[in-house]
């Protein structure tokens, strides 16, 4: 399988019926997502031989579909019978992120359900290493129910994620933390987000504002499982100042502690070693 230019990463998209390599073109000017944003995805990661709650991700991207008013073309199970193909398709030790993706080829302003047109691309990326990153908190917030199709893994919700990220990074640091509209921690611009206090751990309740991640939701069950106290409760800025541990849960990354939260040091913690052990032991069937 060829690769198209040293630094792109390598490519496989299933595209109306065959497999394509590289970045092949697929909308024209008048395609309704193009210029009106009806897209969703989802994202999936093969790494070590191994697709955690790949279903489920699948299954995600066909209700975000409908939660558009797109009208999905493939059942969540066709959906991953052709990642689990395309993954085959790669060396076995690849580290891959499969993304399922619906989108709207006609329409205006709402895009035609009989429009829906449907994409799978997978693509090497590298897990990244479990060491840590810092945060600011962002002055972007994420929207409520009814501003923004929240309940979606829509695309037209992450250029307020992407100026989250760019306002951080411009100040110097790794990701951003996003309140929602009333004043209170959301998530992290690309994933959720979880805090630890004297051997509690606690994650934001999922109020509509943020995706109710699939990572997070397994990540809550292990460390249930495994005998800890896991609250889903509102967390307010003094909750998350006053931690002692922070950390991420995410598709891309998985489980990945906050090592700085603005001005505070805080290194990676023994909760957020064991959430990352259990998830790796759950990935690799040996819970």
């Amino acid at each position: 399988m060829a690769h198209h230019g040293t630094d792109t990463p390598r490519a496989l998209s299933w595209i109306n019926g065959e497999w394509v390599e590289g970045n092949p073109p697929v909308m024209g000017p008048m395609t309704h997502a193009f210029w009106l944003a009806s897209i969703v995805f989802d994202g999936a990661r093969a790494f070590e031989g191994v697709a955690p709650d790949l279903d489920r991700h699948c299954a995600r991207v066909v209700r975000s579909a409908r939660a558009i008013g797109l009208e999905p073309t493939h059942t969540a199970e066709e959906i991953e019978a052709l990642c689990r193909e395309g993954i085959r398709r790669f060396p076995a030790d690849a580290a891959l992120y499969v993304r399922p993706l619906f989108y709207g080829e006609t329409g205006f302003v709402m895009p035609e359900p009989a429009g829906t047109r449907f994409v799978l691309t997978l693509h090497e990326a590298p897990m990244p290493p479990a060491t840590g990153f810092t945060a600011c908190i962002s002055s972007h917030r994420r929207p409520l129910p009814g501003t923004a199709p929240t309940q979606a893994k829509a695309a037209c919700l992450y250029p307020n994620a992407g100026l989250a990220l760019s306002e951080a990074q411009k100040k110097g640091f790794g990701n951003a933390v996003m309140l929602d509209p009333l004043g209170n921690v959301a998530e992290f611009a690309t994933a959720n987000l979880f805090i630890v206090t004297d051997g509690v751990v606690a994650t934001p309740v999922t109020n509509g504002t943020f995706l109710n991640g699939i990572t997070r939701q397994r990540v809550i069950g292990l460390l249930r499982g495994a005998g800890m106290t896991v609250e889903e409760r509102t967390i307010t800025l003094d909750d998350l100042r006053a931690a002692d541990e922070v950390f991420s849960t995410g598709n891309y990354s998985k489980v990945v502690p906050v090592t700085r939260l603005e001005d505070r040091e805080l290194g990676a913690g023994p909760v957020a070693a064991t959430a990352r052990r259990l998830y790796w032991d759950f990935a690799h069937g040996r819970l």
